[in-house]
């Protein structure tokens, strides 16, 4: 055998791999770049949460796979026009970015929070109902606590509340999340500022709306003059 052959192919061989492997490093690292940025544009960066079209995908998703044992919540901040005037925007963003947060963490890993505009957010989640019939009533319960806890500012704790609408597919008949968000949305203002949350009815999956918001919501008298 001769020895330059012997010695030289292996080096050879390493060297090719090293030249296949170059291009497919950056085609990885590119990948993974165009990932992250995907994942970032379909979050809100305040609160960490799914911008509008990204949640209404992944919740419509949820709900189709878990018909009987999924909840649907509409969240609507109290006074928040009031909270940014009197202690300023920064104290603003710092309640929008726990209330993100907190819904996260009550939906948990297998949930999903949406930013659907201002201080309106929406969250899907699955709920352990062969633990008794009360236990959509303990998680909202849980959800009411978490959104009425003070938020830390640099001027000391700044109290929050926020109003709840929640919606059931499996009580309602009903999967579609239009329907669903419209049902969560006339039962949340149905208690808005009570401290309590709202059940949605089957007469609350009619409710007229205008450009997909409620009658009467923030915003829809222009869209009226609009359309």
């Amino acid at each position: 055998m001769d020895p330059v052959t012997s010695v030289a192919t292996p080096i050879g061989h390493r060297a090719l791999i090293i030249t296949l492997a170059v291009p497919l490093t950056g085609w990885t690292v590119h990948a993974l770049t165009l990932h992250r940025r995907l994942a970032a544009e379909r979050r809100d960066p305040l609160t960490r949460a799914q911008r509008r079209a990204a949640f209404e995908h992944r919740a419509q998703r949820l709900l189709a796979r878990h018909r009987h044992d999924s909840l649907l919540c509409m969240v609507d901040l109290d006074n928040f026009k009031g909270l940014n005037d009197t202690h300023g925007h920064a104290a603003g963003d710092k309640a929008l970015a726990a209330t993100g947060e907190r819904l996260a963490r009550w939906a948990g890993p297998h949930g999903v929070v949406g930013r659907l505009g201002g201080d309106e957010f929406a969250v899907a989640t699955r709920v352990e109902t062969r633990a008794g019939n009360d236990a959509m009533e303990r998680r909202l319960l849980g959800l009411m606590g978490a959104l009425h806890e003070p938020v830390l500012t640099e001027a000391g704790p700044l109290p929050l509340a926020a109003s709840v609408g929640a919606a059931v597919p499996d009580y309602l008949g009903i999967h579609a999340l239009s329907a669903l968000l419209r049902g969560a949305d006339v039962s949340m203002y149905r208690t808005k500022h009570s401290g309590r949350y709202g059940w949605a009815e089957i007469e609350d999956l009619d409710a007229p709306t205008v450009n997909g918001r409620r009658t009467g919501r923030p915003g829809t008298t222009l869209l009226e003059r609009a359309a």
